[in-house]
């Protein structure tokens, strides 16, 4: 892993499958849940076709305000990261990519390789529960707005929008596989063609969006989704749970997380909100990060030696 330190934020980079993936270390600014072997370390990806530098940032630096290291990165083929093709969504090739900046996030100066906090949004709130599945040096898994089962999401997508538009997009996601990449829109305002076309995800996504995110996707995309169903792993989780569900969700279904929630005996944070009202700007970011510092304070604080 190599490192190079900006102001309070450094750059890094590390090896995933033989590609070099981008990331940034936020240390912690206190010791407060520091312990003998050093402080808990948080792994933080986001969702579909999102970045590092795309609303992030303000959770990161809240957690490291409270004693936590954060290694956020970007996806192989999204935002800094190397990798192609470009743009698009691989299941297994994200899923390894974050146990590689587990491994890293491991390597980082000060911290406790056995107090791994993995943290997800979206489809990375999926993601965490299979990456913390039987693993015994993960501490805590926090999943904001979870999307943790593909074919729920697919019907709640059909409650949402015209059959002609699913079939579309179905239609675009086959021609890619069969006859090569054919890229669509990630957001798009309702009618027009992408991955996500609600009343108002355009604009939501594009407040949040960061300079290295294009507004791109594979249309394999939808594809992918349908057999993606981490909510099964979170029975096998070893560590406290925080699944924090928008209720007004359109875009991950909130039954299917609480499913997931109850499977993982997790703690359970409602927001009467929808998918992107958690991030810095709208209505209930300042609850999601004060449930999760909270949260994390109260299973992390080091055991005083006797």
């Amino acid at each position: 892993m190599t490192t190079q330190q900006t102001g309070a934020r450094a750059d890094v980079s590390f090896p995933s499958a033989g590609v070099e993936l981008s990331g940034w270390h936020f240390p912690a600014t206190t010791d407060e849940l520091a312990g003998p072997a050093g402080r808990p370390v948080v792994v933080m990806a986001h969702g579909l076709a999102g970045t590092k530098d795309s609303g992030l940032e303000p959770y990161a630096r809240g957690l490291a305000a409270a004693g936590l290291d954060v290694l956020a990165f970007d996806y192989r083929g999204f935002g800094t990261s190397g990798g192609t093709p470009r743009q698009t969504v691989s299941m297994a090739g994200q899923l390894e990519d974050y146990r590689a900046a587990m491994a890293a996030a491991t390597r980082l100066g000060g911290v406790d390789p056995d107090r791994l906090v993995l943290w997800g949004v979206s489809l990375a709130g999926g993601h965490v529960l299979a990456a913390g599945a039987s693993r015994d040096d993960v501490a805590a898994v926090v999943a904001l707005t979870p999307l943790v089962d593909g074919l729920a999401a697919g019907r709640l997508a059909l409650q949402h929008h015209k059959p002609s538009a699913m079939l579309r997009s179905t239609l675009e996601g086959v021609r890619s596989r069969v006859s090569g990449p054919r890229m669509m829109p990630v957001v798009a305002r309702p009618g027009e063609l992408g991955a996500l076309t609600l009343e108002g995800c355009y604009e939501d996504y594009l407040a949040i969006a960061g300079p290295s995110w294009r507004n791109e996707i594979d249309a394999t995309v939808g594809l992918e989704l349908g057999g993606h169903r981490p909510g099964k792993l979170a029975a096998e989780l070893r560590c406290p749970l925080l699944v924090q569900i928008a209720d007004l969700d359109r875009s991950a279904p909130p039954h299917a997380a609480l499913k997931a929630a109850f499977a993982g005996r997790g703690e359970v944070r409602h927001y009467p909100c929808d998918h992107f009202d958690v991030y810095a700007g709208k209505d209930w970011f300042d609850a999601a990060l004060a449930h999760q510092v909270h949260f994390l304070r109260r299973h992390l604080a080091p055991v005083p030696v006797s």
